[in-house]
């Protein structure tokens, strides 16, 4: 992933550059829980299967806090190699060894004042957890070679889309590090658990191609959305964010169908989908478009006032409305300024994949 780096932002401004995009229940929980840890210089472990947006929840929480003017470094811990562990984390000065012409600061040093975030965590060897715990214990580190210790100020946040608690009863991961990890916990969570935030996820998406490939505009079919709603999406987001870029360059409509997606089709329904929304597809196209449309547009007026913190001509703005078309919206729903949702700032230009 490319490093965004939010200047001279507030929280929700910060939250908004990083595209989190999503209005259930579950989703705005893990937001108010991110809000309040980044507050907190402590060590942050965010828990989520694969897709559900684990490295933006450890950005947000970077760039909401005090350390959002210096690096947000990521690391795949799984491509760290057990031999070379110490040198990729701490680096090595000039002759440390036979190929070092050259020293270099390392991971930690390249994440001085800011936060290292730990990605996969969990598939660290036992010889680089020992590593990292003698780390995180006072925050002292010898590059390879160095004669005198340092002493590091960074953030350490880590992920992983494993139980690590499970992994510490089998032996296989570090109990002290694990508590040393987890002083703070956010579980992110998965698109099956926020059923309405499809139509928000899908309006985005389908933004972002159209920018993309300049010409094209492509609209989801109700037929499409009834399968969206069904589908339980073992890969989550990012799952969603592929099949509608493959749909969206397959289809030679304006409207994207259920063959253009190849959407398997399932009996489970997304948690948080209204059941009487979704039955209704089974009423025909027309009435189907319609309760869709519905759907959308009621998520979409309280997200966008949820963004403007109730301020109706910056909801308007964000949405691409007239203030008095907009306004009509919110009457016609039933609508508070508040959006009966987590309240978030206006939205700042759009640059990644959200959550």
């Amino acid at each position: 992933m490319d490093i965004v780096r939010p200047t001279n932002v507030d929280d929700g401004s910060a939250v908004n550059q990083l595209s989190m995009v999503g209005a259930s229940e579950p989703f705005q929980k893990a937001l108010r829980l991110i809000r309040k840890i980044a507050a907190c210089d402590v060590t942050v472990l965010i828990q989520g299967e694969t897709g559900t947006g684990k490295e933006l929840a450890a950005r947000a929480i970077h760039y909401l806090g005090a350390r959002r003017e210096f690096p947000f470094t990521p690391v795949n811990c799984g491509a760290l190699p057990e031999t070379l562990v110490e040198n990729e984390l701490f680096g090595h000065v000039r002759g440390a060894y036979t190929d070092a012409r050259d020293a270099a600061q390392g991971l930690v040093g390249d994440a001085a004042n800011g936060t290292l975030f730990l990605d996969e965590i969990e598939a660290l060897t036992p010889k680089a957890q020992v590593v990292l715990l003698r780390f995180l214990q006072d925050g002292v580190y010898r590059p390879l070679g160095a004669r005198c210790a340092l002493q590091a100020n960074v953030r350490v946040i880590s992920a992983s889309n494993l139980d690590l608690q499970r992994l510490v009863r089998e032996g296989r991961f570090r109990e002290d590090l694990m508590y040393r990890l987890q002083i703070m916990t956010v579980d992110m969570p998965p698109l099956r658990a926020r059923g309405d935030d499809i139509p928000l996820l899908v309006e985005y998406f389908l933004r972002k191609l159209s920018h993309q490939y300049p010409g094209t505009q492509r609209t989801v079919g109700a037929e499409l959305m009834a399968a969206m709603y069904r589908y339980h999406w073992p890969g989550n987001i990012r799952e969603l964010e592929n099949l509608l870029h493959r749909a969206y360059l397959s289809s030679d409509g304006p409207e994207i169908g259920p063959e253009n997606a190849e959407l398997p089709v399932t009996g489970e329904r997304c948690a948080g989908a209204r059941r009487p929304e979704m039955d209704g597809f089974l009423s025909g196209f027309n009435a189907a478009k319609a309760r869709a449309i519905e759907q959308f547009e009621r998520a979409y007026v309280r997200w966008a006032l949820e963004l403007s913190r109730g301020n109706v001509s910056a909801a308007a703005r964000t949405s691409g409305k007239e203030r008095r078309a907009f306004g009509r919206l919110i009457k016609k729903y039933g609508i508070t300024k508040t959006g009966e949702v987590l309240a978030l700032p206006s939205r700042a230009p759009e640059s990644r994949s959200p959550l």
